[in-house]
């Protein structure tokens, strides 16, 4: 049952989620606030069940439009549903979230609501973090997503991005378990300059034989959300990562099956394995700037990162 917020009394951002009460944001938030100079801001959770029913999603746009002191939203996990349910709700809906059929950053401009897809930038700037410079010119390696959710759009686009010139994976693959969600990637991602592979992988055991294909050099990346709000991985413990791959789990709390599995294996097949931390505060600094109107890139980003990561220590 969905729980509504009582009028905001401050400057307030929301966090649209599932379990929003376990994040780090929400004792992170209040010294990011102080040091960006948004004392007075706050931020509250709202959760809602996944694939809640349309109305949920509506009646959450319409708080946070008509009430003056909620400022905006960072959305995960429902960015494609809310997208779906509550788009004739905004005024503005930026180029990625009409690309992509899905927002995660809400927030307000000249009386207008807005809602921005933020994944392409700040997933962009998390693999630039960890990626090493002409991977994939020196390795011709591949990568293979695990899900077909916003999240694995946003990478996909992002890794066949003309900047890059010939510094592409060799192939994308990306697996899901619902055939209406992979049949959408397929449309979305039709005109990417990489060659894409979709596999409608129902059950764990079918993403371990598309990883074992893999060749050396290649990036694995759970972004089905298990291991998060829901336990499990995408992979079984009999799965094998790719000798001198790369593993980017995008999750950074809960089980975290997935990223367990592949330290596992980390020194045996000289794996290179993130978590989504740098993820998360990239994802955080972006819709906060979107929502506060402020700018968050060197002197304040590094400062905003050293206070997550003293919090995480």
């Amino acid at each position: 049952m969905l729980t509504l917020p009582a009028p905001a009394t401050q400057p307030t951002l929301y966090f649209i989620g599932v379990t929003t009460g376990q994040s780090s944001i929400m004792t992170l938030f209040p010294q990011w606030a102080a040091a960006l100079g948004l004392s007075d801001a706050c931020i509250k959770g709202i959760d809602i069940g996944i694939h809640a029913p349309a109305e949920e999603y509506r009646q959450v746009v319409r708080f946070i439009k008509e009430d003056p002191l909620s400022l905006g939203a960072l959305v995960t996990t429902h960015k494609i549903d809310l997208y779906h349910a509550a788009r004739d709700l905004f005024e503005y809906l930026d180029p990625y979230a009409l690309m992509f059929g899905e927002l995660s950053s809400i927030s307000k401009k000249d009386g207008q609501l807005c809602g921005h897809a933020k994944d392409p930038i700040s997933s962009g700037l998390a693999m630039d973090a960890f990626i090493p410079a002409d991977h994939w010119l020196k390795t011709g390696a591949e990568v293979l997503i695990l899900g077909a959710g916003g999240s694995a759009l946003a990478i996909s686009a992002y890794l066949a991005s003309e900047k890059f010139g010939d510094n592409v994976p060799g192939r994308i693959h990306l697996t899901n378990r619902s055939a209406s969600r992979l049949a959408e990637a397929v449309n979305l991602l039709s005109t990417l300059r990489v060659p894409m592979s979709y596999h409608l992988c129902p059950v764990p055991e079918w993403n371990d034989r598309i990883a074992r294909q893999l060749p050396p050099g290649s990036l694995i990346v759970n972004a089905t959300g298990l291991g998060k709000d829901r336990p499990g991985s995408p992979l079984t413990d009999q799965a094998a990562f790719p000798r001198d791959g790369l593993v980017w789990e995008l999750n950074y709390r809960g089980s975290l099956e997935f990223l367990h599995q592949a330290r596992q294996q980390q020194k045996d097949r000289s794996l290179l394995v993130e978590d989504g931390w740098i993820y998360f505060i990239h994802g955080w600094t972006q819709v906060i700037a979107e929502v506060f109107h402020i700018a968050i890139t060197g002197e304040k980003f590094e400062l905003c990162n050293q206070l997550a990561m003293a919090m995480r220590k």
